[in-house]
């Protein structure tokens, strides 16, 4: 764990020359977002025909929190860890001092992780403000966030460390993230996709963290489908890194 920490410590290092460049695509655009879809938005969903039981600001707030932990540590774990593998080459240099691939792939994600808790950290706290959290068990939603983002990234740096060249990784986002953001439940409830996408929906992880967090920002949270919703995305998590080990060990070291 010690080697983990170590390679932490090099990107964070890295990230005190480069943090005023993510400030606005980290906070200020979902906050922007939450303004315009929540507020603007909300006033005509909320005098619809078909009312959600809460102000619209309330039910797309957590869902918003929850796609941003998923959108930051998708972009950190693609272009950067291709970078550091085929660029920039930083993983070859770490492994040139007594660190383990593990060091190397545990400090990355442990990066990504402590990105997504600033961020979304400072998002929860816009969202109080806006008035989108009804329950104290809105706090546990910050953690939801972190666990969100390793679900994400560690299946998406396995992934970026194996494809040939980085129009994959536009591709994954193209199909794949940008998808997932518009059609788990963020913006509306997925019982009103059509059968057979409604069941996608329901696999996906983005969804278990979208629901999760609604509930507990809502103050609906039960432990049985709290615990079925943190042990997926667990699950998810785990096999993203025993993925993303294999993935590094074959490109750092075979």
């Amino acid at each position: 764990m010690d080697g983990a920490l170590l390679a932490y410590e090099h990107w964070v290092v890295s990230y005190k020359r480069l943090w005023r460049a993510s400030v606005v695509s980290s906070v200020l655009n979902p906050v922007l977002f939450l303004a315009a879809i929540g507020i603007g938005l909300g006033k005509l969903v909320n005098n619809g025909a078909h009312p959600l039981g809460v102000s619209y600001v309330s039910f797309v707030a957590p869902g918003l929190l929850v796609a941003a932990g998923m959108n930051i540590a998708a972009f950190e774990a693609t272009w950067p860890v291709m970078a550091a593998i085929r660029w920039t080459r930083a993983y070859h240099a770490m492994l040139a001092t007594p660190l383990r691939v593990r060091d190397v792939l545990l400090g990355h994600q442990l990066y990504f992780a402590s990105r997504v808790a600033t961020s979304c950290g400072v998002y929860l706290a816009v969202l109080a403000a806006f008035g989108a959290l009804h329950s104290p068990y809105a706090i546990l939603a910050w953690p939801v966030t972190v666990l969100i983002g390793i679900a994400f990234s560690a299946p998406m740096a396995a992934y970026a460390a194996v494809v040939p060249k980085d129009s994959y990784i536009a591709a994954l986002f193209r199909f794949v993230v940008v998808p997932l953001f518009l059609f788990s439940g963020t913006f509306f409830p997925i019982t009103r996709l059509p059968q057979g996408l409604r069941e996608i929906a329901y696999a996906t992880p983005l969804w278990h963290g979208v629901d999760l967090a609604r509930h507990l920002t809502l103050g609906t949270a039960t432990w049985g489908l709290s615990l079925a919703h943190v042990a997926y995305l667990v699950l998810f998590a785990v096999v993203g890194l025993w993925l993303a080990e294999r993935a590094y060990e074959k490109k750092l070291v075979r």
